[in-house]
């Protein structure tokens, strides 16, 4: 395939990238780089291929798969928000066996690190979804979408509570390959973010992607009916980013070891930056990719510099910095005499 343009490096003009070990660890899983896509963002990188070269970044997250092909929810299924937009999809897709022939075959040819993110409507389908993945070739890890608000009845929702979340987990664990590192993908639309990350370690997730997108509404002012023929669909972009850094933020302080990715409304290396201060091992672009396909090697180059500037030689030491130890106040001078009149 002929690539448009491959964004590897600096672009014409710019001066050379500052030499720092932008690496990372997820578990087992080693990255070159913390810059993945965002699953529902970009199909299976095919498209993306176009723009730069997709081996180049740390993996393409796919478009959550289910066990049979989905027509998706009705249209219009997208709206315009204010720095952000409404997407009602609905999990539309070919079902596994075709993913697995014509997509996940073709990542695999093409080389690159593939995170394949799965979704079910019961625990049954997502046992299944694991079992298929396990005997095939190419899968470097599986995102397990627990977490989707475009499904008909919320109660699929399984990243909701403690008890379904673990139950989805557990039974993708127990038919995965053993080695196989698993990402439960969360929602922010719960009270405690912590408790559900809690339960799905509990359960054998290898770590959490943090977060999916936010319930949301939109009412057409003309028609004065909801916009979205769902009613509801998923908040993404640079409108959330305080809630999913937040919420990153919150995992990092109950669990120090944990492998997360962080994703929502990154547009550039400072917005990568601030989610790997707040201890994300790697970051997920993905409404970005709508208008700028050639964003994630953008915001590599982007955070590599913005590490650089910071001081850093290795992206690893700058992971939950934000964390540290306040400075102490200085002492107040014992010795300082005050005038006074």
């Amino acid at each position: 395939m002929t690539r448009a343009l491959i964004s590897q490096g600096p672009l014409p003009g710019q001066d050379p990238l500052p030499p720092v070990d932008m690496s990372t660890r997820l578990g087992d899983l080693e990255l070159p780089s913390p810059v993945v896509t965002a699953s529902g963002t970009a199909a299976a990188g095919r498209e993306l291929d176009q723009f730069f070269d997709i081996t180049s970044i740390g993996a393409v997250v796919t478009k959550s798969v289910m066990l049979q092909p989905r027509s998706g929810r009705p249209t219009p299924r997208m709206a315009e928000t204010p720095s952000g937009m409404l997407n009602s999809i609905g999990l539309q897709g070919p079902g596994i066996d075709h993913f697995i022939e014509h997509d996940l075959t073709w990542l695999s040819e093409r080389g690159a690190r593939t995170i394949v993110s799965i979704a079910g409507g019961t625990v049954d389908e997502f046992s299944k979804l694991a079992a298929r993945l396990r005997t095939v070739r190419g899968v470097a890890a599986i995102e397990v979408n627990i977490s989707c608000p475009n499904v008909e009845n919320r109660g699929l929702v399984f990243a909701c509570e403690t008890g379904s979340a673990s139950d989805v987990v557990q039974a993708v664990k127990r038919h995965s390959d053993p080695r196989m590192p698993i990402f439960a993908k969360l929602s922010p639309d719960v009270t405690d973010i912590v408790s559900i990350a809690q339960a799905v370690v509990r359960a054998g997730a290898t770590g959490v992607s943090v977060i999916n997108t936010l319930l949301g509404m939109v009412i057409n002012t003309d028609t004065m009916r909801p916009h979205l023929a769902g009613t509801t669909g998923g908040l993404s972009g640079p409108a959330i980013r305080p809630v999913a850094v937040r919420c990153v933020w919150d995992i990092r302080q109950a669990f120090p070891d944990l492998p997360i990715i962080g994703m929502g409304g990154i547009r550039n290396g400072n917005d990568a930056l601030e989610f790997i201060l707040a201890g994300a091992n790697a970051v997920a672009a993905g409404t970005v990719i709508f208008h700028d396909p050639s964003s994630p090697m953008r915001i590599h180059n982007e955070l590599q510099r913005a590490l650089a500037g910071h001081g850093f030689s290795r992206l690893q030491d700058a992971i939950g910095y934000a964390h540290r130890p306040a400075d102490p106040e200085p002492e107040p001078d014992d010795d300082f005499d005050f005038i006074t009149e």
